[in-house]
């Protein structure tokens, strides 16, 4: 509106804004309804600190919100959409006055609007923009942050992760304790003996089922190329707009690294729509942002507390506020190649309409700081360069993976989003549109990440993605046959193999390898009359061979992304693994006593800059 465009002549004055600058500004503001205070200070043109600092020098005094009377009856008459587009809130009424925050304090326009609809006068009081984000949010948040913890539970129940165990899945697990029991009593070195064939022949077949898949996706490459020239092809200006979600719970460290990994997207600002998710109670955060000397490019937006307190819950919340035909989701400290969002566009455009979802590969930046790093980097490029292509080649559920998967918005919302409860979020969500008919295409781009480089981290953070993925196991096998009527056998199959074998195979290794150990280290009698010398053997070869095919399959993934260097380390993955059995133990441990609970992974550990990362495409 032409009596807003004062505060852009204003700060043109001070010289902050230039002449195309202003012209951007007015057009953008005009065309997509985001107030001008709201394109200012989300879109890159000036720094909050620049913007009070203007102001100040103005005469204007800015007052602290979180200091002031409110006054819920006022409030509650405000949508929390208007509130955030044009960052104006009414607190109280005092006297016959309606005292009003808002962030711009030339926004005439909208204090009119107020006035008309409070029927009274307005005073007006200058606040931080951040500020009315924050008690927006907190107090109008209530039935969005409600939706996005309950939709998917009472849309449908069945694929929610809300109950842990079935009635039926609770009989089954307490039957088959029984009749192990009792079968122990009554004979227990031949029952004994039946759980060590099954345990080592089922950690072989697991393991065989990866090495299979992967040597599959080596062969047959899924990952869809889109070329220099089809990129050099696009104009700005048919980009739809794009959502960034940056879902953050005390990252204040990363703020700044988060926001130059921004700018260095080849995407037209305008056409971003990029939402910085920030909890209630995450004052660390929101001050980072706050105490920022540099234009950010994403919205702040503020998720009201409610449990559970989970990532998939606050990207739901973020879905409210989203204006993108299509969506992704960055971690803090992720870094993308430059043109991964006109890459995904671009492939978007040529796949089919079932195509709801691109994956793009991830992995890390840091791999050579330590041995954990490296580990990781393996264990991630055989993951994604070799055994999703190898799941897509065989039409069998993707799970997907927690940054980088990009989706078209309408089909996001239609399959409910994520499910709040579940702590792997995004293999659920693989599945359930795998369940719908939808497929996943993956892209000849790459999103650096940061490995972790601590072990207790690292099982933090592992023993929650392994307790997701029991969680997903448990909530889709409670109806085996209308699973398999779902997604067919060779899905149903693939599924247990993959999604349901992982977390086995990891609680089962400890077990396997403390057997071998006492038997060559001990020798104690007593094992060998429980385990006569010929399952022994058998037991021995599985664990033996199943660790060498995973030695095998960590070596092969160096090759697309000539990490040769790290070639030497697959060895060390019998050690790794033991890792992996700790995580796993913790993760069961916890899927029945907190199954909700987010365990926290501590970024910005790494001393190794992202400006190192490989260049390297798959």
């Amino acid at each position: 509106m032409p009596e807003q465009r004062y505060i852009v002549n204003l700060l043109s004055e001070h010289g902050i804004l230039d002449y195309q600058d202003r012209q951007r500004i007015a057009r953008f503001s005009q065309s997509s309804g985001i107030s001008l205070i709201k394109v200012l200070l989300n879109f890159g043109y000036v720094s909050r600190k620049d913007y009070q600092l203007c102001l100040k020098k103005e005469g204007y005094e800015f007052s602290d919100l979180r200091q002031e009377e409110i006054d819920m009856a006022v409030i509650s008459q405000m949508d929390l959409k208007v509130v955030d587009r044009d960052l104006v809130l009414p607190l109280r009424m005092q006297g016959d006055e309606l005292i009003v925050a808002l962030a711009d304090p030339t926004a005439t326009a909208d204090m009119l609007l107020i006035s008309n609809k409070y029927g009274c006068k307005v005073k007006p009081l200058l606040v931080s923009d951040l500020d009315i984000v924050w008690l927006g949010h907190k107090l109008l948040g209530e039935k969005y942050v409600k939706a996005a913890v309950f939709d998917l539970l009472e849309r449908d129940p069945k694929s929610s992760a809300f109950i842990t165990f079935s009635s039926m899945q609770l009989v089954f697990i307490f039957s088959a304790i029984a009749i192990t029991t009792v079968s122990l009593f009554l004979s227990f070195i031949n029952t004994t003996i039946l759980i060590n064939i099954l345990m080592s022949s089922f950690f072989l077949i697991a393991i065989v089922f990866k090495l299979f898949l992967a040597l599959t996706g080596s062969k047959l490459e899924l990952f869809q190329a889109v070329s220099k020239k089809e990129l050099a092809s696009i104009r700005d200006i048919d980009l739809p707009i794009f959502t960034i979600q940056l879902p953050v719970y005390k990252e204040d460290k990363l703020i700044r690294k988060l926001i130059w990994n921004l700018q260095s997207l080849d995407y037209p600002r305008e056409r971003l729509d990029i939402k910085l998710l920030i909890e209630e109670d995450d004052d660390k955060t929101l001050n980072a942002v706050r105490d920022l000397d540099f234009p950010a490019i994403f919205e702040v937006i503020v998720v009201p507390f409610h449990l559970p307190k989970t990532k998939p819950k606050a990207c739901n919340y973020g879905l409210h506020f989203s204006r993108g035909e299509y969506l992704t989701i960055y971690d803090a400290e992720d870094v993308p190649d430059t043109d991964q969002l006109k890459k995904v566009v671009s492939l978007f455009r040529k796949l089919p309409s079932n195509y709801i979802c691109i994956q793009c590969a991830l992995n890390y930046f840091n791999r050579n700081e330590n041995l954990l790093t490296r580990m990781f980097t393996l264990e991630y490029s055989y993951w994604f360069d070799y055994m999703l292509p190898g799941l897509g080649t065989l039409d069998i559920p993707i799970p997907l993976g927690g940054t980088s998967n990009h989706f078209k918005l309408r089909n996001l919302l239609e399959l409910g989003g994520w499910d709040p409860f579940n702590v792997t979020e995004d293999a659920d969500l693989g599945i359930r549109a795998f369940a719908k008919g939808y497929k996943v295409a993956l892209v000849n781009s790459t999103t650096y990440e940061e490995a972790n480089n601590e072990p207790f981290n690292w099982i933090r953070q592992r023993s929650r993605w392994i307790k997701g993925y029991m969680q997903t196991y448990l909530v889709h096998m409670r109806n085996p046959a209308q699973l398999i009527r779902k997604i067919g056998w060779k899905g149903f199959l693939g599924f247990n193999f993959f999604i349901g074998a992982t977390p086995v195979t990891f609680l089962l290794y400890p077990l396997l390898l403390t057997l071998f150990v006492f038997y060559l280290v001990f020798d104690l009698k007593n094992i060998r009359t429980i385990f006569p010398g010929w399952v022994l053997y058998i037991s021995m070869f599985n664990l033996a061979i199943g660790n060498m095919l995973m030695i095998y399959l960590n070596m092969i993934a160096v090759f697309k992304r000539r990490y040769y260097e790290l070639i030497l380390f697959s060895i060390a993955n019998p050690i790794y693994w033991l890792l992996h059995s700790i995580a796993a133990y913790k993760g069961l441990w916890q899927l029945i006593t907190k199954p909700f609970y987010w365990e926290k992974t501590d970024h910005g550990l790494s001393k190794v800059s992202d400006s190192h990362h490989s260049k390297n495409k798959v």
